[in-house]
This record gives C-alpha cells, structure tokens and sequence, in this order.
C-alpha cells in the first residue's frame, strides 16, 4: 500500500496583500510551504509528496528549492482555477491502492501525531479528517436578525484530511460544486460518513499577517 500527500498550495497572496503567494513567506527564515513539507517527511520519508502550485510560480518554487537547499523529493503539478480542480490534478499522481492525505500548504504546524491519527483512521475506516472543538461563542445570522446557537454542535476543521485512494478518486470524478470547500463535503457528497480526529491547536492556517507572527510564536514555544 502506498502512501501519499498532497499539499495542495494554489493561494496568490490577495488576503496577505503580498506580492507572492502566502506558501512562499517566510517563517523563521525559510518559505512556509517548507515547513509544512518537511512535517510530513519527518513522519514518514517513505511518503509520497505531490505539492499543488499555481503555473506561474512553479518556477519561482524551484529556485525557492535551489536558494535554501531543499532536498526533500517531491513532485510538482499546475494547479488549477478552484483547489476541487488543484487535488483532482494531483490525484493524477497517485498510482495504485493506498492512502492519500490532503493539507493545506500554508499549515506549517500540524503535529506528527495528528497525521498518524488521520493515516490510522483512514485506514481502518476509509477516511479521517483532523478537527478541534471550538471554544468561543457562536451566533447564528439570518437576515437582520442573530441568535446564539450550541457550540458543542459544531467542530472547527482542519487538515489533513486523508482517504483510501480509490474512494478520494471516486469523489474528485463527480462534476464541481460551489459546497466543494474541502475534501470532505466532496467524499460526503457519495453518502459517506466523515470520521472526525483530533487535530493539534497549533495547526493554525495562515491567511494573514498576524497569523506569520502566531506561527512564529508556537515554533519558538515547541522547538
């Protein structure tokens, strides 16, 4: 059985008002995509790595690679308009049975017990998708009007969220929808079940500015 990743990492940067995509800053000195490579190959080097990139940054990538000496093996593919479009080119990658996770490039902090569970899970259940208990309040809008509603109802999701191959191709051969937002709703979208796992606190997303400086903090706290 083989194992995959694919880190899928198609943002252009609007939200961050960078000139490059929020995968290439840096943190703590080199490119967050990086960071969030190298959590997967320090889980296991026997993984098989697929990174998603937008075409037009995929040479700026490889002379990322050349200027820090990353030397960790993996292979490149366009993405495409919407990330449903980026994981369906990379799912092109993945030969055989297997297990293939999915992450977010721009999560540089997810545990290696985190991608174990999901990994574990997936493999005895079919699929397993990272999230956390939300601690916060929650309102509900409708129209003009708000209302509280249980937060012990919800979960806050994260990834990986990781999948048997043949099921993850299965969901990504069916037509695109707008509820696509991640990988779950697509498989959901067959009629299966989501087996929820516990994620880490620290596998944050950065989307903005405030979050690199968020990151930064947490690599200090736990290295």
């Amino acid at each position: 059985m083989n194992n995959y990743v694919i880190i899928t990492a198609g943002g252009t940067g609007s939200r961050m008002k960078s000139d490059v995509p929020k995968q290439f800053l840096l943190l703590k000195g080199k490119p967050i995509l990086m960071h969030s490579i190298e959590r997967f190959f320090n889980y296991s080097n026997d993984l098989n790595i697929v990174i998603s990139l937008p075409e037009e940054f995929i040479s700026y990538w490889k002379n990322l690679c050349d200027k820090h000496k990353f030397a960790i093996e993996h292979t490149v593919v366009k993405g495409g308009t919407t990330r449903f479009n980026s994981i369906k080119n990379a799912l092109q990658e993945v030969k055989g049975a297997g297990l293939v996770a999915v992450h977010d490039g721009v999560r540089p902090l997810v545990s290696g017990k985190t991608i174990e569970s999901t990994y574990k899970t997936a493999r005895l259940k079919g699929n397993a998708v990272a999230s956390r208990n939300i601690y916060f309040s929650l309102r509900k809008t409708e129209g003009l009007k708000n209302f509280a509603i249980n937060r012990n109802n919800y979960k806050e999701i994260q990834t990986p969220q990781t999948f048997k191959s043949e099921l993850l191709k299965e969901a990504y051969s069916l037509k695109y929808e707008e509820s696509f937002t991640d990988d779950a709703a697509v498989v959901e979208r067959l009629g299966v079940t989501i087996n929820l796992i516990e994620g880490n606190p620290e596998n944050i997303k950065i989307t903005a500015k405030n979050d690199l400086i968020i990151a930064e903090a947490l690599i200090n706290s736990i290295c």
